[in-house]
């Protein structure tokens, strides 16, 4: 990116920046510009506000966007590939039903959070809940008790691996733009994201269930789901439509694919994480002089547990075990991994207009002059951090908006700011996402998500679903500030 001085002062700057957030809110929020254009749009008038040379402001801004995309596209795109490989072929199901069985009938809300924990690794939000619904729904309606006391430990699980674990591109995003390692942003997202979601979501989800007493409402019968595995190994259905002499159905076995396994389903659930860790491991261990990091071995290790390596190779093994040794043909499985690839294209390019914008932040010298003013009042970086995401979280909903601008006005402050290790970038990365995920509201598309799945009012929402998210925001921040003070 081209080095360009500050033509202004640190307060016009400041001013200028303010103004650039403003106007980007009122146009996702007021005009209801889609986020894609209003980032660019915003990223150009600040280019021209700051008086970036006119024959640099094209550079500036593309070279800000294709920086965020080289590593954002590909874990994205992969990891959604993987999600959609997973549902498609019953695993969501197979989670859900093994593990209450194995936790038990009184732990079902623990197991089905547990379940949503392991599923939400390579799935989004939305999608995530939407394929666990039926599941949730169905299992509320045998046990009895409240919908609360099951959906809210699953719909927070997925709200926690989706605004602190990669590859989801809220924290992806922003580890790229301040330069945390995505290894050590996995590994302490999974630190902090585990005990938030038990205290902020499982407990929570249970205290929830007793107060709010909310029915199991009669919608997303999954009839597609591929259907239990019987003992001879193929799959029992009703073929609807085909009677027998008395009138009724006549059972037969259906030609779909058994669903997978749950030892199955597991593995490939694990196998990104465990590459991931060797990645980082020896990467560590190398930084420590205790291997010696020019070897072929080690180089070996970090090459295939490289993020998007780890994920290319779980969605190539996914596509064999659960594609084509299902019987799924090469054409059906092409379909499946393309279908995922369109939900996500918006996402994507939301994703890198912020890191646009953070490129124009970081030339125009916006970072630098906001990181004199901090350490002139004496905020810790993590604390600005999470104070700024959750404002732009208040304003305008969305938490990849909100993770991806923080991330983008907060890189150049780091990197004006001395003594922040590897370790302090992860947990500012954690403190963006906590900030991001609090108080869902009428702004967020989840709310509505939950509110009308659970066919809940706004008030009994506002209740239930804004105060576990704005627990889970606030528990992973204080979890990630106490770490950044020992670590």
């Amino acid at each position: 990116m081209p080095e360009v001085e500050p033509a202004l002062g640190a307060g016009p700057l400041l001013l200028i920046a303010a103004a650039a957030v403003g106007v980007l809110l009122f146009l996702i929020m007021k005009l209801k510009l889609h986020a894609f254009l209003a980032l660019i749009l915003v990223s150009l008038l600040t280019a021209l506000a700051t008086r970036i040379p006119l024959e640099d402001v094209v550079s500036t801004l593309t070279e800000g966007f294709g920086a965020t995309l080289a590593n954002v596209a590909l874990l994205v795109g992969l990891g959604a590939m993987l999600g959609r490989l997973l549902e498609h072929s019953g695993g969501a199901q197979v989670l859900a039903d093994s593990l209450v069985g194995r936790f038990g009938e009184k732990r079902a809300p623990l197991a089905l959070g547990v379940a949503a924990l392991l599923f939400g690794f390579p799935i989004f939000f939305d999608a995530g809940l939407v394929v666990f619904l039926p599941i949730v729904f169905t299992i509320a309606r045998r046990l009895g008790g409240s919908l609360l006391t099951y959906g809210l430990p699953v719909a927070g699980a997925f709200a926690v691996m989706h605004a602190f674990v990669p590859p989801h591109p809220g924290p992806v995003a922003a580890a790229e733009l301040v330069g945390a390692d995505i290894g050590l942003t996995l590994v302490f997202g999974l630190l902090v994201g585990l005990p938030t979601w038990y205290l902020g979501g499982y407990l929570f989800g249970l205290w929830a269930g007793r107060r709010y007493d909310v029915a199991v409402p009669d919608l997303l019968h999954d009839e597609d789901r591929p259907a239990p595995e019987e003992p001879d190994g193929t799959v029992a259905g009703t073929a609807p439509g085909i009677a027998g002499a008395s009138g009724g159905r006549r059972t037969q076995t259906a030609t779909r694919p058994a669903p997978p396994r749950f030892g199955t389903v597991l593995a490939l659930l694990l196998l990104p994480l465990v590459l991931i860790f060797l990645n980082t491991g020896l990467t560590t261990l190398a930084s420590a002089g205790a291997v010696d990091e020019t070897s072929f071995v080690v180089r070996a290790g970090q090459l295939i547990g490289a993020t998007p390596i780890a994920l290319l190779i779980t969605v190539l093994v996914a596509i064999v075990v659960l594609g084509r040794r299902r019987g799924e043909s090469g054409a059906q499985v092409e379909s499946i991994v393309n279908s995922a690839l369109g939900p996500v294209c918006a996402i994507i390019l939301i994703t890198g207009a912020g890191g646009m914008f953070g490129g124009v932040l970081r030339a125009s010298g916006i970072g630098t002059a906001l990181a004199d003013v901090l350490g002139d009042i004496g905020l810790p970086v993590i604390v600005a951090a999470f104070v700024i995401s959750v404002l732009l979280r208040v304003a305008q909903g969305s938490a990849t908006v909100a993770l991806t601008t923080t991330a983008g006005l907060m890189a150049p402050v780091i990197e004006a700011t001395d003594g922040l290790s590897s370790i302090d970038l992860a947990l500012i990365v954690i403190a963006i996402a906590a900030g991001a995920t609090v108080l869902s509201h009428v702004n967020d598309s989840g709310f509505w998500l939950v509110s009308r799945f659970f066919q809940m009012d706004e008030k009994t929402t506002l209740k239930t679903w804004t105060v576990m998210e704005t627990l889970l925001g606030s528990i992973g921040f204080v979890l990630a500030f106490v770490l950044s003070l020992f670590l």
